[in-house]
């Protein structure tokens, strides 16, 4: 019988600095807009030229770093981002402090952090299966994903409370210390790495590219999974650039209302992350990410229609949060392990590159696409229309072998 994955006290200490970087993380991501407002009084324009190139790190990193990663000790690139983030976030007050504090700082920050936490995610993906036995990588991956949940339901409400405590700038530097207690965490972990294979000449940036997409799209149950990132990259998205001006405007919520409404997604993430394991021993590995991605669709079909009344409009969006989040996470736990399991080990980090790049770069132009429509037919058709594309993810699971994959294979060659 395997042994429970909480057991591994190394896993413990990594779960352990992800949970305090998950929670860093969404400080970060809501605190650098709260101290652009607060601090600098940002613009509308300003704050999208921010969320834009909070962005894009997820394309060009993915495009560059997996082949590096591959090559090398991952505990060391996961620390290395962990400083690099709160080296970023520790120079914010003290440009404040000397009067140096702008907009152009405040954009430098917000790629460098997105960088950072790119090949943060990229290195964990890679690391996880040295720490752990195969048979343990749904488990583990399940209870990170709980964690990630815990910390998108108390990230924000932590942000704001800091941001109402103390200046915004100090705020900022109080939360790179997150990202150091992460780093003390993984420096504790005491499995030897195995050395990176280094044998050969270095490949050019470009053929680690090709041999992360290629690994990916050579093995017919991962190309599925590749697919199904790149177009709710895309019409995911849509709501990314559409969703609060929608709750806002059109479903007339309030600030407050809609914190409360984005917070229960954080709980239905949670029970997705519990769950995923139950789901995929009745149906099946293959058909439980079938579901999750119809669930998806189907749960944030609620949004665009929902009713124009505070309340009502309140109640759809919740449901659509809590349904939707919850099979989101419960399908990437399962699609995750997935690709862990049955890629060999000395590709895992070029092939999630690749996915970062493919669902990147299918962000950057659905939100730009969705914005665009959004303008011209209207907020609640714009999310209509993301809909009807979120759909094409459960076609293509269930049209591919996906569909034939009952456990999870016990290695590459199976």
């Amino acid at each position: 019988m395997t042994a429970p994955v909480i057991s591994n006290p190394d896993f413990r200490r990594l779960w352990a600095a992800q949970a305090v970087s998950d929670f860093g993380a969404r400080i970060t991501r809501d605190g650098l807009p709260m101290m652009a407002v607060m601090g600098l009084a940002a613009t509308p324009g300003q704050l999208g030229l921010l969320g834009a190139l909070a962005s894009g790190p997820a394309l060009i990193v993915g495009l560059a770093a997996g082949g590096w990663v591959d090559r090398a000790r991952k505990r060391r690139v996961l620390i290395a981002a962990d400083l690099a983030r709160a080296a970023v976030l520790a120079l914010l007050p003290l440009a404040a402090w000397l009067g140096l504090l702008s907009m152009v700082e405040v954009y430098v920050a917000a790629v460098m952090v997105a960088a950072a936490s790119v090949l943060f995610d990229i290195a964990d993906h890679a690391y996880l299966p040295v720490l752990i036995d195969r048979d343990q990588l749904t488990d583990g991956n399940s209870k990170i994903g709980a964690t990630e949940s815990l910390a998108e339901i108390g990230g924000p409400a932590l942000a704001g409370v800091l941001f109402q405590w103390l200046t915004a700038p100090i705020a900022v530097g109080v939360n790179a210390v997150t990202y150091l207690i992460s780093a003390l965490f993984l420096a504790g972990v005491r499995k030897v790495e195995p050395a990176p294979d280094r044998s050969g000449p270095t490949p050019r940036w470009t053929e680690d590219v090709a041999a992360g997409f290629g690994a990916a799209w050579a093995e017919r149950r991962v190309r599925p999974l590749l697919l199904m990132t790149a177009t709710n990259g895309f019409f995911g998205s849509f709501f990314t650039a559409l969703y609060v001006i929608f709750a806002l405007r059109v479903l007339h919520l309030t600030p407050v209302t809609l914190g409360t409404t984005i917070a229960c997604g954080g709980i239905g993430a949670m029970a997705g992350a519990l769950f995923a394991m139950p789901l995929a021993r009745r149906l099946g590995v293959g058909w439980a990410i079938v579901l999750c991605a119809a669930a998806v669709a189907a749960a944030n079909l609620m949004i665009p229609l929902a009713p124009a009344d505070p309340r009502l409009g309140m109640a759809a969006l919740i449901g659509a949060q809590l349904i939707g989040d919850g099979f989101a996470v419960a399908g990437a736990v399962l699609a995750g392990s997935l690709r862990q399991t049955i890629l060999p080990q000395a590709v895992l980090g070029r092939v999630a590159a690749s996915f970062q790049a493919v669902g990147g770069g299918g962000a950057v132009l659905g939100a730009l696409t969705g914005g665009l429509l959004g303008a011209t037919v209207g907020p609640r058709t714009a999310l209509l229309v993301a809909v009807l594309g979120l759909m094409i993810a459960p076609l293509i699971a269930a049209a591919s072998p996906l569909r034939q994959v009952r456990e999870m294979p016990l290695g590459a060659d199976d």
